[in-house]
């Protein structure tokens, strides 16, 4: 019996991890592209928690606003 993996949209192989992301600083005054990538994630507001998957995708989105969010 052979087992299968479960492929997202991206193709990727889901391992069911989740990342906490929590926003810490504003967006206010950040570039526009930073602010869309916050609302991709689910975030606009200080304190504001998300749980996402732990995908590839959403690894560069929080690299990207590393500065103002925390991971956990």
């Amino acid at each position: 019996m052979t087992d299968k993996v479960a492929k997202d949209g991206a193709g990727e192989a889901k391992s069911g991890k989740k990342l906490k992301v929590t926003q810490i600083a504003s967006a206010a005054g950040r570039y526009a592209d930073q602010r869309q990538t916050l609302i991709g994630l689910g975030l606009n507001k200080i304190r504001r928690s998300r749980e996402l998957e732990d995908t590839s995708a959403v690894r560069g989105m929080i690299n990207k606003v590393r500065h103002l969010v925390r991971v956990e």
